[in-house]
This record gives structure tokens, sequence and C-alpha cells, in this order.
């Protein structure tokens, strides 16, 4: 089926609530006791946090769609890692998630070129990217984009602290 990637804008600020949740759930749900992760969800992709992030210059998202279904999405914007070397100017891929079933066939690639490519549009600088630790697959995928880990730090999702690699691309 063929596919569509978009700049999501501030109308799409529900659809982008519902696929973040979706996938964030499909990706790590498994991992955190319900309450944690529900309210983990209605802070992190509430549709007015959403939306602010949609309005707001700095930031981008798009969205991949098939047959006018929302199934991916990529955020992109200035680096908020907790990193000693993190410079401002710094850029950093937020997030990046598609559907179970979509995953593959080299969806991925496409919305992290787009992202990259909308980081760099401004000129060379160090991008930056984090990584749940036991995620392999991401590690590898960030790899091939020159992305290498350079240290880590503790995601909180309620009562669970998840080890997450910092990863950095050099400009």
């Amino acid at each position: 089926m063929p596919t569509a990637l978009r700049r999501a804008t501030v109308d799409d600020a529900q659809v982008l609530a519902t696929l973040a949740a979706r996938t964030f759930t499909e990706s790590f749900g498994h991992l955190y006791p319900h309450e944690d992760l529900e309210a983990f969800l209605a802070e992190a992709y509430e549709v007015g946090r959403q939306r602010t992030i949609l309005a707001h210059p700095d930031y981008a998202v798009w969205l991949l769609e098939a047959d006018g279904e929302a199934i991916g999405h990529v955020a992109a914007g200035p680096c908020g890692l907790p990193h000693v070397e993190v410079a401002p100017g710094d850029g950093e891929i937020k997030r990046l998630y598609l559907l179970q079933g979509w995953q593959g066939n080299g969806h991925g690639a496409r919305m992290m070129d787009a992202a990259m490519d909308w980081l760099l549009a401004r000129g060379p600088r160090t991008l930056w990217v984090g990584a749940w630790s036991e995620n392999l697959g991401a590690q590898r995928f960030y790899a091939r984009y020159g992305f290498e880990r350079v240290g880590d730090y503790i995601f909180p999702v309620g009562r669970v602290q998840d080890l997450e690699f910092i990863l950095r691309r050099p400009a």
C-alpha cells in the first residue's frame, strides 16, 4: 500500500496524540504497570501538549500515512537530552515510531531522512537521540546514521526507571 509522509500541523494534534500513545504502548506498554502507563500517556501525549509542539517554530513533526490513516510519526527539535556536551543549536530526533505491522520496508528510514534533512537545513550541527538500552534494533538503526553512544540517563514511567542511552552524531 502506498504511503505519504507529510509535515504535521496544529490541526493534527488529536491524530498525533492518539498515534503517539498507541505506538508507545505497542512498543513499550508491556514494561509498565497499567496505572503507570496510563498516567504517562495522559501527560506525555495530551492533545494540548501536542498542539503546543506542533505550533512551535523550533519543532517539527511528520506523519506517515497509509490510505489516509496515520501509521507513523517522527519529531525533531532542539536537543533536550541531559548530557554535558549538549550545546545551543544542537538538534534532537525526539521520537520515531511506526505502528506494528508497518515496521521495515524503509518507512523508518524515510521518516528519519525527513527529520534529519530538516534539522540540518540550517547547516551542519551535532544531532542527538535517546534510545532504550534494551532496544537493540533502534540502536542499530541510529548507528546506520552515524549515531554513537556517549552516555545514558534514567527515563521514568511511573515507578519504573528505564535506562536510556544517549546517542550523538557529530556535526
